[in-house]
């Protein structure tokens, strides 16, 4: 029990007939206080702190709900347990539209009354006593996982448990885990990074690999959706992580049944490569020999290089012999206001056999947060960056498209990422001429160098199926949560980007991807 005794209102013309009841919930710690009518019971709630209230129904003069509608006036946020004999239903629906907490029928006995008020009072200390106990044992558990070499859908399988984790501990801050759990991360990120490095190359040279890869999304979950004579509308959210999808999921769960997969993005995991990659069918060394005028590899601007997704979605469909009529429709969605129109107008699309759709917002975000320090003020860390996107989600225009698609018949849903971001919390000093790219998280020019135990170092940008700008062009993946720092004023912007959202690196929060499918119900 708490050190600060909880207080309870007992409001009933009988109490005196529930002693017994009151008395059990004294021994048990809480101080209880008694009223016989509605008018008295408001006075004393207007004049006194409580932290829960019962309320019976049936009382002379004031009935239960009126007493209930005037409390909920004084005090909209105290939790009130209705007490009836009247088990009508339009009674239970009046009373919950008067937004009582729970609700029970007489006679009541001492273990339901204890039941109720502890659910009420006690279960967020309960629960996080519980979940103290659970974590601690999921702990040794991930430590003993992390002793045995651990396949690709085993890291999927732990990355899933440990954000599962993550999310449920952001309703318990006081348990202060917060630290564990950026530790565990981090201890895991590192066994992970190891698994790419040593990896990578097999998945991207077999044509039967353990795990899709982004060249492999449309093949593997869009292509077989077009058969089945519905309408297919594909997601890409730019830059959400698996924790952000489980925040909109939370959302849509009353329109929508989920099935849900997941995928690796390729590297770097950043947009020029993981969406033109997943748009083509195409690693990016493929795409810049197919179509040299569509890579533009002398430009470091993501926006440009990502202009041609609709002809190459075109060009891929072609090559799979996919012929849709109507043609397939492509829409990129960056500002709020065409968001706003193409939801108004998204149920006429649904003619069409395939609408592509690109989302920017949640990419923004990460790099908006970056450089705003009153975003980063109000999202200070994972679970306040999560809240950031609930609200996001569900006030966007995304949020109603969905709504608007969950009332349409024979439409099929594909929701997924390109890549994640990881929180970067240690900056690597790097060196390299004055040509090379400015990212954060991976950077490609000449005569790079940077600590080895940071980063992956690719000599030859084939190895990785990556484009080669020149021949002497290398590229370097930073691991974990590292970040690269020029010498040039390194304090500086150590300082600045230490803390912020990136990708292009190794992480699972950059590469384990959601693809989920949404049928309405």
């Amino acid at each position: 029990m708490s050190q600060f005794k909880r207080r309870i209102l007992w409001v009933d013309d009988e109490i005196e007939m529930l002693t017994a009841h009151v008395r059990l919930l004294e021994q048990k710690g809480y101080v209880v206080e008694t009223a016989t009518n509605g008018d008295d019971a408001i006075q004393l709630v207007m004049e006194k702190g409580y932290d829960l209230v019962f309320l019976d129904e049936m009382m002379p003069g004031k009935g239960g709900l009126q007493t209930l509608a005037e409390i909920k006036d004084a005090e909209p946020n105290l939790p009130v347990i209705m007490v009836t004999k009247n088990e009508a239903e339009s009674l239970m629906e009046e009373a919950i539209g008067g937004k009582i907490t729970d609700y029970l029928t007489k006679p009541v006995n001492p273990s339901q009354i204890l039941m109720a008020v502890k659910k009420i009072l006690e279960s967020k200390k309960i629960t996080g006593e519980a979940m103290s106990r659970d974590y601690a044992k999921e702990l040794q558990n991930i430590a003993i996982s992390l002793m045995n070499p651990l396949d690709e859908q085993e890291w999927i399988d732990l990355y899933i448990r440990l954000t599962n984790w993550d999310m449920e501990l952001d309703g318990h801050p006081e348990l202060g885990l917060r630290q564990t759990v950026l530790d565990q991360k981090r201890e895991c990120n590192v066994e992970f990074s190891k698994f790419v490095e040593r990896k990578y190359r097999s998945w991207i040279e077999s044509d039967k690999r353990p795990i899709p890869l982004s060249p492999d999304v449309l093949d593997k979950f869009v292509v077989p959706e077009l058969g089945k004579g519905r309408s297919v509308f594909f997601f890409v959210i730019d830059c959400m992580r698996l924790d952000q999808w489980l925040v909109m999921e939370e959302f849509l769960t009353d329109y929508f049944s989920f099935q849900r997969d997941h995928y690796f993005s390729i590297l770097p995991t950043a947009t020029p490569y993981s969406r033109n990659s997943i748009f083509s069918g195409l690693f990016p060394m493929d795409l810049e020999k197919r179509f040299p005028e569509i890579w533009q590899a002398g430009e470091d601007d993501e926006n440009s290089r990502n202009r041609h997704e609709a002809l190459l979605l075109e060009k891929f469909l072609e090559r799979r012999k996919i012929v849709l009529k109507p043609e397939p429709k492509y829409v990129k969605i960056v500002e709020a206001e065409f968001g706003r129109q193409f939801e108004s107008n998204i149920a006429s699309y649904a003619q069409s056999k395939l609408t592509a759709v690109v989302v920017n917002f949640v990419d923004m975000l990460a790099h908006g947060r970056s450089d705003s320090p009153l975003l980063k003020e109000i999202a200070p860390d994972e679970a306040a960056y999560r809240s950031l996107t609930r609200s996001w989600f569900q006030h966007s225009s995304l949020f109603g498209m969905l709504q608007t698609l969950a009332r349409q018949k024979n439409v099929t849903i594909l929701m997924t990422t390109d890549h994640g971001s990881v929180r970067c919390m240690r900056g690597s000093k790097v060196v390299g001429d004055k040509e090379a790219s400015t990212s954060l998280r991976y950077k490609y020019g000449r005569n790079l160098k940077v600590d080895e135990k940071n980063a992956v170092f690719v000599k030859t940008p084939s190895d990785f199926k990556l484009p080669r700008t020149s021949v002497t062009t290398n590229y370097i993946l930073a691991k974990e949560d590292y970040y690269f720092v020029y010498p040039t004023d390194f304090h500086r912007y150590l300082s600045q980007y230490r803390d912020s959202f990136q990708h292009g690196g190794i992480s699972m929060e950059e590469m384990i991807l959601p693809i989920v499918k949404l049928e309405a119900k």
